[in-house]
């Protein structure tokens, strides 16, 4: 790996905290409010499509902890795109990273003033978003180790409600708690129009929907140049998040459709809400409600993390203005994360104003947020792309190394051969083929500027 001149974070992260980040970032908004726009596609079946899409998720995972045991850095994905497939693969990254996340703030930072209505609905939202932004600015200058700390606060009180679902949704199925002591079973599994309710086709549309519910997880190649014992965190980490990751998602889901028959979701709201419910829980709906603030927050909180890493990166790559370059006393990027939060709160605001002149305009925020899930998925990319020439490049350290990608190559190609499938029907999806296409224009404008920025430097 070619050495570079950047300044050096801190490496002030526990293990422990990095593994909550990655866990956190995956654990999104959407399993709580309701994982309908998955389930409708292809009924039951999409625990399969979760278990599917997180079997490959793990082979991209172990493909980027066997390249982060011998070079953990912030940012690593991009280094390793960069080093081992083209220039262009590493910027695409970088870019496709922080315009990611930058959305991805945006539209959290309005689900948390949405939230917030609920308990008090004449607060003014503007007002309420502009002090959301500004204390995850102040949690993130204050150092890694105060994002770490309130990242996995958030992570925590995500993972203990899921976890509290699972075991209560299993009380309610096996021995009827909350249904007159009527266990419920498993018939709704297979009792309304079968497990594939979808065929093939509503299988596959669902793991286009179920790609962006994971996204996030590769935060582990981000936060490793901020974390103590990086080779240790790295293994820990990346063996034991997506099998965490799975067991939330898959558990909850199971939980979900077992209880309530699939094509009768949409009628009942939020599915947490409704099962806490059912079993007496008093408030469950503020008890939810302030969970998904915290995952809203968390996502946020996320968001500007990651992508002011890559902001920091592309400034000392000479790819970005040499300001976010510069790290602070606390040993973080302030500048990039000012530049950041500063594109949020732009986002935010103009979101306001043109919701607020007119309604249809929501429905561009949501194509736009949905944006973002291709670019996302670059990094997933880059990383199969950049671990099959790690190997060509490096077989003396191949030969002693302890955590390799198994399968390979198989593995490999088996992932990237199945990503860019889900990419395809995306396209061929009505439901996802605007956002995607949105998406693939912002990392063509990506491209585009790459080389007319190297064609003018070479003219110089």
């Amino acid at each position: 790996m070619a050495e570079n001149n950047a300044p050096k974070l801190k490496r002030s992260m526990t293990a422990g905290q990095m593994e909550m980040i990655s866990l956190g970032g995956a654990i999104g908004v959407g399993l709580f409010m309701g994982s309908t726009s998955t389930i409708k596609w292809t009924g039951p079946s999409v625990l399969l499509a979760y278990i599917f899409v997180g079997l490959i998720l793990y082979i991209v995972m172990r493909a980027l902890g066997e390249m982060l045991y011998v070079n953990p850095g912030t940012g690593s994905f991009a280094d390793y795109a960069t080093e081992y497939v083209h220039p262009l693969a590493g910027n695409m990254a970088e870019w496709a990273a922080v315009f990611q996340y930058i959305v991805v703030g945006i539209s959290e930072v309005v689900a948390a003033t949405e939230y917030l209505k609920f308990w008090w609905p004449k607060t003014p939202a503007l007002l309420v978003g502009i002090i959301i932004i500004g204390f995850l600015l102040l949690a993130n200058l204050a150092s890694a180790k105060a994002y770490a700390s309130l990242e996995f606060w958030f992570s925590m009180i995500k993972v203990v409600t899921i976890v509290l679902m699972i075991i209560v949704g299993l009380l309610v199925i096996l021995l009827g708690l909350g249904n007159n002591w009527k266990p419920v079973g498993f018939s709704n599994l297979w009792s309304h129009g079968g497990f594939f309710t979808g065929g093939l086709k509503g299988f596959i549309f669902s793991m286009s929907i179920i790609v962006g519910s994971y996204q996030g997880i590769e935060l582990i190649g981000i936060s490793a140049g901020e974390v103590a014992n990086p080779k240790e965190a790295v293994v820990k980490s990346v063996k034991s998040v997506l099998w965490r990751i799975l067991i939330f998602y898959v558990g909850a889901i199971f939980v979900i459709v077992s209880i309530y028959p699939w094509n009768q979701l949409s009628a009942i709201g939020s599915p947490f809400v409704e099962t806490f419910t059912k079993v007496g829980i008093t408030g469950a709906a503020s008890i939810i409600n302030f969970v998904v603030l915290t995952a809203a927050l968390s996502g946020a909180n996320s968001g500007i993390y990651s992508s002011s890493r890559m902001l920091f990166k592309l400034a000392n790559e000479g790819d970005a203005p040499k300001i976010f370059g510069k790290i602070s006393k606390k040993i973080v990027p302030s500048k990039a994360i000012v530049g950041i939060t500063s594109g949020i709160l732009i986002g935010f605001v103009l979101n306001f104003i043109l919701s607020t002149i007119n309604k249809t305009m929501d429905e561009i925020f949501v194509i736009v947020y949905s944006s973002s899930v291709l670019p996302g998925m670059v990094a997933w990319f880059v990383i199969l792309l950049a671990e099959y020439k790690f190997r060509k490049h490096n077989p003396e350290i191949m030969k002693k190394h302890p955590f390799k990608l198994p399968l390979y190559p198989y593995s490999n190609f088996f992932a990237f051969a199945i990503l860019v499938l889900i990419v395809f029907f995306m396209f061929l999806n009505d439901e996802t083929r605007v956002s995607v296409t949105v998406g693939a224009l912002v990392l063509l404008a990506s491209a585009t500027e790459y080389y007319f920025r190297r064609m003018h430097k070479k003219n110089k």
